[in-house]
């Protein structure tokens, strides 16, 4: 299934893919199918489990099966959300592609996280805010995983029984505001064989503050797609075009940590738990004799910016500039 989240008539209501123009309200069809269950959100629905996304595709066939009889709800006249709009936290990997590995001069071998707000989120549709003092800002196309289940200590082999699917995050990137927020010092260091004495190492640092975490600076969506529609996340197509010039042409399978050993990683230091939401890392190939998506700063060459990714749909966000 392809699940959303939109406003619809002044609601907002969990919404299900009908067909290629049209939406229907899986809430109701849902409370049509089991008056008792009340699923009136995605992160509702992902914390039903089992139980709740086995009623939704039931109540997602009966619809078909009744077509007739179901209120058909046009795309083009729904604003978009996020498709979980309030999850825990959305965790993103660093430098987690291929390409990215004759420019590490030195780094772990695990996968590197931090943190996204929600506040950052907006939607398909949405505009993304780029004020005159963020400075050079790019894009970042990129495969999100959607935690259905809690995940603490899980083994890689049984990673994917906690995943309810998968959507499409846009990692909007300041390289200026990381650059005024890097600290060049001297870190303290515990002097080997001497508890007593310390010793001090020149140090660059910056935190994922501003530059990643600035509202609408995760833009998400516009589909939540349930992982029974998608045969093997690590191999989907992925683009990326500005101002529908393609720019980026790269696929999930040149991410250097895959989703199993992610969600095996990160479980085992942080608790995950339903409608969290894991980034993979940024596609960043470049196609043709375009640069890199790092080269369109959106701060100066405005929108509208697109990711599409094989199976999953296509996230289209303008720009807005002040």
């Amino acid at each position: 299934m392809k699940l959303a989240s939109v406003e619809s008539k002044g609601r907002e209501i969990l919404a299900v893919q009908f067909d290629d123009q049209h939406l229907i309200d899986l809430s109701a069809a849902i409370h049509a199918l089991a008056p008792h269950a009340q699923f009136d959100s995605m992160l509702g629905l992902i914390e039903g489990g089992d139980e709740g996304l086995d009623l939704a595709r039931r109540a997602y066939e009966t619809a078909h099966r009744a077509s007739s009889q179901v209120e058909r709800i046009p795309m083009a006249s729904v604003a978009w959300y996020a498709p979980v709009r309030n999850p825990g936290k959305i965790v993103c990997l660093a430098l987690n592609n291929s390409a990215n590995k004759d420019r590490i001069i030195h780094g772990p071998t695990h996968p590197a996280t931090f943190i996204k707000p929600a506040s950052a989120l907006i939607g398909h549709g949405h505009a993304i805010e780029c004020k005159f003092f963020y400075g050079r800002t790019h894009p970042e196309p990129e495969l999100a995983v959607v935690i259905g289940k809690v995940a603490k200590g899980v083994s890689a082999a049984n990673a994917h029984h906690h995943v309810i699917g998968y959507t499409i995050h846009n990692d909007i990137t300041s390289p200026t505001m990381r650059g005024e927020d890097t600290f060049h010092y001297r870190a303290i260091h515990p002097r080997p064989g001497d508890p007593e004495a310390t010793d001090y190492a020149d140090t660059w640092v910056s935190y994922p503050g501003r530059y990643k975490c600035a509202d609408t600076f995760a833009c998400m969506g516009p589909w939540l797609v349930t992982a029974d529609e998608i045969a093997d996340p690590n191999n989907l197509a992925v683009q990326c075009r500005h101002r529908h010039k393609l720019i980026t042409e790269d696929n999930t399978a040149n991410l250097v940590h895959k989703i199993p050993d992610v969600i095996a990683f990160i479980s085992g230091y942080m608790t995950l738990r339903p409608g969290d939401i894991i980034s993979m890392g940024t596609a960043l190939r470049p196609s043709g004799n375009v640069g890199a998506v790092q080269n369109i700063d959106l701060n100066k060459l405005g929108g509208p910016i697109s990711v599409t990714i094989e199976g999953i749909g296509t996230l289209v966000n303008e720009v807005v500039r002040g």
